[in-house]
């Protein structure tokens, strides 16, 4: 359109600023992905790989996973480490892990663990389910699986069973009695573990997950604790088991200076541990490595002030620095990045099923002889607009519009009037906002009018199932229309989902370089699809979601790029989403009993001669069809 250009789109919704070179707006307005980092020049056009979904007969909304960005980002973070430890001479090695708490799908860790091969990049696990799959799935005997989170007996005991089966795997100790159940449970195995000590830090993080760091974190020995782990394992001569110090400040770390203070604090601690003859080979820094969702470049909680390559520098230059000064060998840097491995793959894309609008409703307007003057005076400010003040005549309206309730509930105002009283209101502030000029658009009640008229557009998915975060911990996504960003969006509006539940809804949306309450999209079209796509939710979102409304997982697409196919794109495998009889099944239903008591009320209805014989077959066939299918909205 000639007054819009993908310049302004990019501006408005910033891709390039949170895409980190995978996404951008192509010429034809739609959303690009470019998910090889060794191949920029070969790009997937999004609604092309959305048509194929919905031509292979897959419903939407749907998740789905760039498998390329995956390899692209571990191949990144491998690299860049061992590039920044060439340069500055470090002694040490990069041994890369990936916490699968992040993201524990199988075909995310399978992809991580193929693409890291060539690095050695291991896993990290913090639970007994969790380490029972890094055993099945680490079994490169290089590569580490650190092991944190609270240990029963189980626990350490599967982890010797790695030891035994010759891989690297570290015992975190997060509290004394873990070493203290550790240290006989080795020795009647006789098993030599790998054990590692985790420091609670006395810098402390900022955001969301300061709680991690400083004197009250949940996890992590104090320095006494931890020289009174060493003597322990000196007394069991067992010091030489020692192999590893850990720490973590906290996820998502914003805030450049806190890692450099965070790792000047670790190394010091390993000098002197080290010192104190203690043979460590691992740092490990723990995560945090953050990414920018919200495109600032910032310190606010949904963004970093930092680059990748400006991380590593600071974590290799700062542990050497202090590992010089205190003559101590240069350790091997281990770190447990998850989220800027995962966040970028996997977006969520769904349809606009609907539009609620509180000043399009039509309704007939016609003034009657009798209609009540609260009526009448609401009509004159709806005709004759243009000789009012906007403040005044806002106020003139609200006025009424209070009026009118209080007669309603008196029963003084008829159905039609409060009808007709109510829609006038409402178009009355949409003309007032329309004509706002630039004084009057700072008085702070019309200014609050763009967030009262604002739609709400109405996605078929889930809050609570497919972006937690949002609700939980006020998280910022990016939303953005997939395709048509070459015209100009013209509708204000926030994404509701269909729950029923008030919260089901996103309230912090990516405009520019702000933060808003709604966000610009384009006007619905008859008999046309409109499809969004909520992004950077690989980290976490994946995982995390609830079935609220019994609402289940969703269909995954995996798509890979290849530039012999079509699009340069093929879709390599479809996981169903979760039918409804499956998300029933899980809160203890049985279905089977279920579809039995339905076709019994049906059968009954038939003998009674309520229903046909073949019409009672349709419903039982259309009830167990709808038991098989998927929890959410079908658009035909």
């Amino acid at each position: 359109m000639a007054d819009w250009t993908i310049d302004q789109a990019e501006e408005l919704y910033g891709v390039n600023r949170w895409g980190a070179g995978y996404f951008s707006i192509g010429e034809n307005g739609n959303i690009k992905i470019a998910p090889n980092h060794r191949l920029p020049d070969i790009t997937i056009d999004m609604r092309e790989v959305v048509d194929e979904i919905i031509a292979e007969g897959i419903e939407l909304p749907a998740v789905i996973r760039f498998h390329d960005i995956l390899r692209s980002q571990v191949e990144i973070i491998n690299e860049t480490f061992s590039k920044c430890i060439e340069e500055a001479e470090y002694k040490g090695k990069y041994c890369g892990v990936f916490p699968i708490k992040v993201n524990q799908m199988r075909e995310v860790v399978e992809e991580i663990m193929d693409a890291g091969e060539p690095y050695n990049y291991g896993l990290e696990a913090g639970s007994k389910p969790e380490l029972m799959a890094v055993m099945a799935y680490n079994d490169n005997p290089e590569a580490l699986t650190v092991l944190n989170g609270y240990k029963d007996k189980d626990y350490l005991t599967l982890a010797l069973l790695g030891r035994q089966l010759k891989r690297k795997m570290i015992i975190v100790v997060e509290k004394f009695s873990e070493l203290e159940m550790l240290i006989p449970l080795a020795k009647q195995l006789g098993v030599e573990p790998m054990i590692g000590l985790r420091s609670k830090m006395m810098v402390r993080s900022s955001g969301k997950w300061a709680g991690s760091s400083g004197d009250r974190a949940k996890f992590g020995l104090s320095i006494a604790e931890i020289l009174n782990a060493i003597e322990r394992l000196r007394e069991e001569d067992m010091l030489h088991c020692a192999k590893l110090l850990h720490f973590h400040i906290g996820s998502q770390l914003s805030d450049i200076r806190k890692i450099k203070e965070a790792v000047s604090e670790g190394a010091r601690l390993y000098a002197k541990l080290v010192q104190e003859g203690v043979e460590l080979e691992y740092l490990d820094i723990g995560g945090g490595l953050g990414i920018d969702y919200d495109g600032t470049s910032s310190t606010t909680d949904s963004s970093r002030n930092y680059s990748t390559e400006e991380y590593v520098a600071d974590v290799v230059w700062g542990i050497k620095q202090v590992c010089d000064l205190e003559n101590v060998p240069h350790p091997n840097i281990v770190s447990e990045s998850g989220r800027a491995m995962t966040a970028h793959h996997s977006c969520v894309v769904s349809n606009i099923v609907g539009e609620v609008n509180p000043s399009g409703t039509d309704f007939d307007l016609s003034a009657t002889e009798d209609e009540h003057i609260l009526v009448k005076n609401m009509r004159d400010l709806f005709i004759n607009g243009a000789q009012y003040h906007p403040q005044e005549r806002y106020n003139d309206a609200a006025g009424y519009k209070q009026s009118a309730y209080e007669a309603f509930k008196l029963g003084i105002l008829s159905l039609k009037e409060m009808a007709k009283l109510d829609t006038m209101y409402w178009r009355i502030l949409a003309d007032i906002h329309t004509g706002l000029d630039e004084e009057s658009a700072f008085i702070q009640e019309l200014d609050e009018l763009e967030d009262m008229l604002a739609s709400q557009y109405l996605c078929n998915f889930s809050i609570f199932q497919s972006a937690a975060d949002t609700w939980a911990i006020g998280q910022v996504l990016p939303i953005v229309p997939i395709s048509r960003l070459d015209e100009k969006p013209e509708v204000r509006c926030s994404i509701a989902d269909i729950t029923c539940d008030s919260d089901g809804k996103l309230s912090k949306y990516i405009e520019g370089t702000e933060i808003r309450e709604n966000i610009p999209m384009h006007k619905l079209k008859k008999d046309e699809a409109y499809h969004v796509g909520l992004f950077l939710t690989g980290a976490y979102q994946d995982v995390m979601g609830d079935m609220h409304n019994l609402f289940g997982r969703l269909t995954e697409v995996h798509v890979y790029c290849h530039d012999d196919e079509p699009g340069d794109f093929y879709i390599e495998e479809v996981v169903p989403g979760t039918s409804a009889e499956k998300v029933l099944t899980t809160m203890q239903y049985n279905t089977e009993y279920m579809a039995k008591t339905v076709k019994k009320h049906i059968d009954r209805q038939v003998r009674k001669g309520h229903l046909q014989p073949r019409e009672g077959v349709r419903w039982t066939n259309f009830y167990e069809k709808c038991l098989a299918g998927s929890t959410y909205l079908r658009v035909d």
